[in-house]
């Protein structure tokens, strides 16, 4: 993840320094849509791999019937339906998996900026906290002290202001009634949109995909055989559904408000790039089977 958080620290560090206006809030934005930019071929495959597996989902669906009491024939019978029509069983995940490392990579730079944006060495670092007027000690206090250490010795400002209320991109939000409401509540609303646009963007993402392929399983559906089958589909994918947004709750509340400004960034870009890639992309196919 080292050299991983060095790139993506440069990336961020060039952002804040040149086109955010000093904003560190703005430059996990255009961060972020920097990512998701490079990632659009691979999202677009994506979809379009998805698109394919609920295509042949009937035959799969098929096949898993015909031989459900030989489990080798099976197998050996699904390889050949996605080789036939070109297509990998986890060719819609490629997207999910790149994303993940440059998560937790993100989550090293937002942690220690000045190791990952800043290149600064531990000499350096210790002759900076001197210089900021803080005690050494300062680095057995929390796990994310180099935040503390470049927002109040000027190398990065953390705090951005909204007019209404400040929201420090440099803390850890809290689910505490009796805490500083000023101070948390503007982070606990950044994590509820979080997981509301997760769910959405989850949800929005599924829908489309099965509108994509709904017409070419219409007839399969309405065999008895197979309708088993697709319910327990069904069923995984609505439990799917509540997974991410979980996982974005935990982590929320465990890492800096600026990894969950990324990660609802992410999922609102996330959501306007499944809107192109229906409407736009998949426009002509839909047409096609109409």
């Amino acid at each position: 993840m080292g050299l991983i958080s060095k790139f993506l620290g440069q990336i961020l560090v060039f952002i804040y320094d040149n086109l955010s206006f000093g904003s560190y809030g703005l430059a996990i934005i255009l961060f972020t849509l920097l990512v998701r930019i490079l990632l659009l071929p691979l999202t677009i495959k994506q979809y379009k791999s998805t698109a394919k597996l609920r295509e042949i989902q009937p035959l799969i669906q098929e096949v898993q019937r015909k031989y459900k009491n030989d489990r080798e024939k099976q197998t050996q019978e699904m390889m050949k339906i996605y080789q036939e029509h070109n297509c990998s069983p986890t060719g819609g995940c490629l997207t999910s998996l790149i994303q993940l490392p440059i998560l937790f990579s993100l989550l090293y730079v937002v942690r220690a900026p000045l190791t990952y944006m800043f290149n600064m060495t531990k000499e350096q670092i210790t002759d900076l906290i001197r210089i900021a007027g803080l005690s050494e000690d300062i680095m057995t206090k929390s796990a994310y002290w180099q935040m503390d250490v470049a927002m109040k010795s000027g190398k990065l400002d953390m705090i951005e202001n909204l007019g209404i209320f400040d929201i420090n991109l440099g803390i850890v939000p809290k689910l505490n009634p009796f805490g500083d409401l000023a101070t948390y509540l503007p982070l606990l609303i950044l994590v509820i949109l979080a997981v509301v646009t997760t769910y959405i963007s989850t949800k929005v993402m599924m829908d489309l995909t099965q509108g994509t392929s709904s017409n070419s399983a219409q007839s399969s559906s309405k065999d008895p055989k197979n309708k088993s089958a697709e319910d327990m589909s069904a069923s995984m994918t609505k439990s799917m559904m509540f997974v991410g947004p979980v996982m974005t709750a935990i982590i929320s509340f465990q890492a800096p408000a600026a990894l969950v400004l990324y990660w609802l960034t992410n999922n609102v870009f996330q959501m306007l790039q499944q809107y192109f890639i229906h409407k736009i992309i998949f426009k002509e196919k839909e047409d096609q089977v109409k």
